[in-house]
């Protein structure tokens, strides 16, 4: 490992700058030719071809021949010789585990139930399993693991490592989640609130592309948010930014499981969906509700509509506060498609300023039920990145 330092101001420190300049770039797009990379980055042509040639030689970086405008030209990408990292998405009641190279290919992916209201001890020991199994499948060990990125549904605070809110995620409060998982496996583990990994991978790869201030929208079981603010997710001061599941639309609403009364997931979240339909429809599964509103069952159909009534008079409020481009939705619930969306935007018309509400964009998710997965993928790539940066030895 390259322990010794650049001088701060130094010839070797601006190259050090500019190597990660360029590589913060590929690892944005994915990709770039090296004519793409001189504009993204400001740097000469020369000083491009000069490092790219020094970070292929490294293993960082790998290049490949391609053709713009009819004409060859070197594009740029990630070595997959790099190493293996592993995104994590701790969901309410699942464990959703990926295995991808340092450009992002999934190599592997599994998926197990976990109890509603699991222990962080049980969950994460589970999850160190699951990583030893996977990774041996793909004739690997877990010390070919650069990072995990680990997605946990309650907001975090990277300062402290732990959730801020403890009754939003029962069994996982006081526990440092990245150190302790770290530990187990003895691999850097970077942790984010799920809503926020969801929005990273959306702003890269998804619906929000090309968007400096965007907002995604996760709806299922519980309902969170990530904010897109001048084109870099935004956390606030202790990670509680985009708790929009917690906006109270009645405050002599019922309580919520965070303490306050009347909170939009309440009125909009799964549980109370499954709850108003118990009665008439009996015990049913999120995913039951949506197949029988697509199937024109006219409760399950007033049931997200109304869902989306809630989520959207929220939405209004915060498109009055930030002003975005685009607002996505994710989630369980966005499989119901134009029943949620078109009252979520009925709603945002209804209750923005008009000038705000003609500004915005209401659309779904491009990723699915593997945004949240993806983002942790992108987290753990960058951080890997990093790593491997700065282990490479300036020439």
């Amino acid at each position: 490992m390259n322990t010794k330092r650049a001088t701060p101001g130094s010839q070797a420190s601006l190259r050090e700058s500019n190597r990660a300049r360029l590589v913060e770039a590929v690892k944005h797009h994915g990709g770039l030719t090296q004519v793409e990379l001189a504009g993204a980055t400001g740097l000469s042509p020369a000083s491009v071809s000069n490092i790219v040639k020094e970070l292929v030689a490294a293993g960082v970086l790998a290049t490949s021949t391609t053709t713009r405008s009819g004409r060859r030209a070197q594009y740029v990408t990630l070595a997959r010789t790099v190493g293996l990292v592993a995104g994590v998405h701790f969901g309410t009641r699942h464990l959703h585990v990926a295995i991808a190279d340092a450009t992002g290919l999934v190599l592997a992916d599994q998926r197990m139930p976990l109890a509603s209201d699991h222990r962080a001890d049980a969950g994460l020991d589970r999850l160190a399993l699951l990583l030893a199994d996977m990774v041996d499948a793909l004739d690997a060990s877990l010390e070919e693991l650069l990072a995990v990125g680990l997605g946990i549904p309650a907001p975090f605070d990277s300062e402290t490592g732990q959730v801020t809110s403890p009754g939003m995620l029962r069994g996982w409060g006081g526990v440092d989640v990245a150190h302790v998982m770290s530990r187990r496996i003895a691999t850097p583990v970077f942790v984010d609130n799920d809503a926020n990994l969801g929005a990273l991978a959306e702003l890269r790869q998804g619906a929000a592309r090309g968007a400096q201030n965007a907002v995604y929208v996760s709806v299922s079981h519980r309902i969170g948010a990530g904010l897109v603010l001048g084109g870099e997710v935004y956390r606030g001061a202790i990670g509680t930014a985009g708790e929009i599941g917690h906006v109270t639309i009645d405050e002599n609403g019922p309580i919520c499981r965070c303490g306050n009364r009347g909170c939009l997931e309440t009125f909009a979240g799964a549980h109370h969906l499954l709850e108003m339909l118990r009665g008439s429809h009996g015990a049913l599964t999120l995913r039951d509700v949506i197949r029988l509103a697509l199937d024109d069952d006219a409760g399950c159909r007033r049931v997200i509509s109304d869902a989306g009534r809630h989520i959207g008079v929220a939405l209004a409020n915060l498109c009055n506060l930030l002003n975005p481009q685009r607002v996505v939705i994710g989630g369980e619930l966005a499989t119901a498609g134009e029943l949620l969306l078109g009252p979520v935007r009925d709603a945002v018309a209804r209750c923005a300023l008009p000038s705000t509400a003609e500004a915005v964009e209401i659309v779904p998710s491009e990723l699915g039920g593997e945004a949240e997965l993806r983002g942790a993928v992108a987290l753990a790539i960058d951080h890997a990145a990093v790593q491997v940066l700065a282990q490479t030895p300036l020439s």
